[in-house]
């Protein structure tokens, strides 16, 4: 594939083409990011996969190692009452010459400050147009709006990509990503269509060869249609999209029976449980984190065969646009 794309997104990261690699918990490693940096998108290293500050500067430099293209790092803030040492990491991201920042969460604006003093460009993932416009307003480069079909956490709006888009559009002014249930270049062209001016991808990137989980799960997600994902900890008011398996079903059948805490079901949705399904292969053993665009998914791919047809593809249904007849 020669050439490129250019929007605002492609301006302002130095990438070829718009297409993001979300920061997925246990998967954003260099081996993955460094394939889409070099296929010509923007792979994305997620600092809290790494165990301390310590750790994900040097994951930061193997994945220098891979690739001599742009690449970011994923910042997940949450409240916890032990939260992990969040600035240590942004500092991290600052020392390691890091330009790209994708935030979630909550979004502290001295943490906006201080990686924008540093020349940091700051893309914060959003579920909801007053979100998006609160971090607008606090000062991030671009949004990356989270439809409802999104695998982890599409917030409590219910609000599916075909409206979110462009009603996110409507109203942000910084350039906008597209993000939940794109898989190929259909859904690149229809974001973009849509408003938006690039796209970012989890799931459909877990389903490729340098994705490092177990080949397992990958065929799990192949095997999968698009009414095969659960929502679960809704009556928490905290919702997360997984894919169906018996983990996930008893989660949702606990959350049935009414009145239930986190506690209740900790023991089947604890971080280490869904890491082992993903490293050891056991599609039953634990979380796994999936959108309904595995529907979407039919095949393993490299990430550059995947960015080569989702760009070709892209491009043709933009030239061809529909022709109505009357």
């Amino acid at each position: 594939m020669s050439g490129f794309m250019r929007t605002r997104i492609t301006e302002m990261l130095g990438i070829r083409y718009p297409i993001i690699q979300g920061g997925m918990q246990w998967v954003g490693r260099a081996e993955l990011a460094a394939a889409v940096s070099n296929a010509g998108g923007l792979g994305i290293l997620t600092a809290l996969t790494q165990p301390t500050p310590e750790a994900l500067a040097a994951e930061i430099e193997r994945c220098r190692g891979m690739t001599d293209q742009p690449f970011g790092v994923n910042l997940t803030i949450l409240p916890s009452a032990t939260p992990p040492p969040y600035e240590q990491y942004l500092d991290v991201v600052i020392r390691s010459g890091v330009k790209v920042l994708e935030t979630a969460g909550n979004n502290p604006r001295e943490f906006i400050v201080k990686a924008k003093a540093a020349g940091v460009r700051i893309i914060h993932k959003c579920t909801a147009v007053r979100h998006a416009l609160s971090a607008e307003r606090n000062g991030v480069d671009a949004i990356s709006i989270d439809g409802f079909e999104c695998a982890g956490h599409p917030g409590e709006d219910d609000v599916g990509g075909l409206v979110l888009i462009p009603a996110a559009a409507r109203k942000v002014k910084v350039p906008l990503v597209a993000s939940g249930g794109i898989a190929d270049g259909r859904g690149m062209a229809a974001a973009l269509v849509l408003g938006a001016e690039g796209v970012n991808m989890g799931t459909r990137f877990c389903v490729t060869r340098e994705a490092p989980i177990h080949d397992d799960i990958k065929q799990a997600l192949i095997a999968a249609d698009e009414r095969q994902t659960n929502l679960i900890f809704r009556t928490m008011r905290n919702t997360g999209r997984v894919l169906r398996n018996e983990v996930s079903n008893e989660v949702v059948g606990i959350e049935k029976r009414g009145g239930a805490s986190y506690e209740d079901v900790r023991h089947l949705v604890a971080g280490a449980r869904g890491r082992g399904a993903l490293e050891t292969g056991d599609t039953q053993g634990g979380l796994v984190w999936a959108g309904q665009v595995v529907g979407l998914i039919d095949d393993l791919p490299t990430c550059a065969e995947l960015i080569d047809r989702m760009v070709d593809e892209c491009r043709e249904r933009l030239r061809s646009g529909v022709t109505l007849f009357v």
